[in-house]
């Protein structure tokens, strides 16, 4: 562990890792989601004559969705349409979401979430949702550990992940932290894109299809195969 820390200071050219918060990503990370995202997904887009498997759905998670539905329409279709359209298309998305059975908070997250509380941690959320309903859930689940004033939605930043804008912003609302003041803790290959991107320690954690493999190429500093794994070795990690 002593080693991973020494790679990640020398590589960004930072003195200490210093955590003074743990940013979350939503989907996939404090929610069993994405198997219902990835019906949604592939429901709502073929009614727009688009092709998106269960694998894209978790390959593109993450960024904002409006984002993912331009990228599909100019690669299939060839069209370059405006963001109003996506968001049109986005919205059915969202309406078939809704209508799926609710997830359940990941196996793993209320026993992590109070070791990082009693750490003395800022929590943040960094999501690429924009739902409103959503939102207010986090605040009912997470209520004693995280606050609105800390969640980054797809519609604080105009760039959403791969690129590091939202966790920039989440250092912001925590703080105004500096990256190495931060732990990111992520599942898809766009969401630790955007950590490393932003300089910040990246905590894979592989809770869907995809193989460990690309979360490491992600960039992640750390790769975890459950979120109860992450929860049982928090405290033996040393990077607080």
């Amino acid at each position: 562990m002593k080693e991973i820390i020494q790679h990640y200071l020398e590589k960004h050219g930072f003195e200490q890792l210093s955590p003074k918060a743990v940013l979350f990503d939503m989907d996939g990370v404090l929610y069993n989601s994405m198997p219902n995202h990835a019906v949604a997904w592939q429901q709502s887009m073929a009614l727009f004559g688009i092709t998106m498997s269960a694998h894209d759905a978790y390959a593109t998670e993450g960024a904002r969705g409006v984002d993912t539905i331009r990228m599909m329409v100019k690669q299939q279709q060839g069209r370059d349409i405006d963001e109003a359209e996506a968001q049109r298309m986005y919205d059915e998305k969202t309406r078939l979401f809704h209508q799926l059975p609710e997830a359940k908070v990941m196996d793993g997250i209320p026993e992590l979430m109070a070791q990082i509380h009693a750490d003395g941690l800022t929590i943040g959320v960094v999501t690429g949702s924009g739902q409103r309903p959503l939102i207010n859930r986090l605040l009912t689940d997470f209520k004693g550990y995280l606050t609105e004033d800390r969640i980054v939605t797809a519609y604080d930043v105009k760039r959403g992940k791969p690129n590091p804008d939202p966790y920039l912003m989440g250092l912001q609302k925590c703080g105004g932290l500096n990256p190495w003041e931060a732990i990111v803790v992520e599942n898809a290959p766009l969401g630790v894109k955007a950590g490393v991107a932003a300089c910040i320690f990246t905590i894979a954690v592989n809770t869907g299809p995809l193989p460990d493999v690309e979360l490491k190429d992600a960039g992640a500093n750390l790769v975890f195969p459950s979120m109860p794994q992450l929860s049982d070795e928090w405290n033996s990690l040393k990077i607080r």
